[in-house]
């Protein structure tokens, strides 16, 4: 059986700045359009960490019974090296959907109840990227469907709860941290090719190959960029100091245009661009506080 520290490696906290910075970019337009609420941006970060955990174990339980972790190179993965049962993980994985579900009811009582509705699709999404008889995760839809959820709905939701207004630097957030988080995604399924094509998990990566992908991850970096400065004109000119997080990721960037980085050399670059992604939000969210 697992022991403690096998189970957190499970929960893979290295992807958990993803949940971290889209809260923090959200709580930042709030501050800036004057609708800063501490406790609705606490719980927005607990839905945040407890989907995000969620969808590992969900993934780990998935992948794990469908044999396509069997030969998986990179973090532990609980079912797939036998160490934990699969219905213990599957019920790690309610349990954080359970979290989740309990924050985002406060959050939705005291915002908007159409907020319900949005979180329940959350959970959905999160269970069948690589559950159910058809994940889409299985059919190259993955990170359309991490830049919709983790980047656009995080953010404007996590500002909208706090303001209960539509405001723009919100929706150019959303894009910065989705198009940043769909890149870890893409650095994952690169270095993971080999093994899910021979497993049948058709990926973007897999049905772009590997040259592609790697095209891919760097437009999606700049794409980030590029949004840093639209947050920039519709908030304060102080959110350019998120152009900083571009020294970070330029590590990830070099590591994968370096078509002899293959397989077990390419996981340093998902710390990279998960690291990248928390200075993201980090210098764009922070100084939108004090603007």
């Amino acid at each position: 059986m697992a022991n403690t520290a096998q189970w957190l490696q499970g929960a893979r906290p290295r992807t958990l700045p993803a949940a971290l910075a889209p809260v923090i970019a959200g709580t930042g337009v709030a501050a800036y359009a004057g609708g800063l609420v501490w406790w609705k941006a606490l719980l927005a970060l607990v839905v945040a960490l407890a989907l995000q955990v969620a969808v590992n174990y969900a993934n780990d339980y998935s992948d794990g019974i469908r044999g396509t972790d069997d030969e998986r190179v990179g973090p532990l993965r609980l079912t797939g090296s036998g160490l934990a049962a699969p219905s213990a993980v599957k019920r790690a994985a309610f349990i954080a959907f359970g979290v989740a579900a309990v924050a985002g009811l406060v959050l939705a009582a005291t915002s908007a109840w159409w907020l319900v509705v949005v979180g329940l699709v959350c959970m959905i999404a999160a269970w069948y990227y690589t559950g159910g008889s058809h994940p889409y995760g299985y059919a190259g839809l993955g990170e359309v469907m991490v830049f919709v959820f983790f980047g656009l709905v995080a953010v404007i939701g996590t500002t909208f709860v706090q303001t209960q207004t539509w405001e723009w630097g919100a929706l150019w957030a959303g894009v910065g941290i989705g198009a940043i988080t769909s890149a870890l995604l893409v650095a994952n399924n690169l270095r993971d090719i080999p093994g899910d094509t021979e497993s049948g998990k058709i990926t973007l990566a897999v049905r772009l190959g590997d040259a592609r992908t790697r095209w891919l991850y760097v437009a999606l970096v700049a794409v980030a960029a590029a949004s840093v400065v639209l947050v920039a004109l519709t908030t304060s000119w102080w959110a350019l100091l998120g152009l900083g997080f571009v020294v970070v990721a330029a590590q990830g960037v070099r590591t994968v245009l370096d078509r002899a980085n293959l397989g077990p050399r390419l996981i340093p670059v998902l710390q990279q661009t998960g690291l990248a992604t928390l200075v993201w939000g980090l210098l764009v969210g922070v100084p939108l506080l004090f603007a």
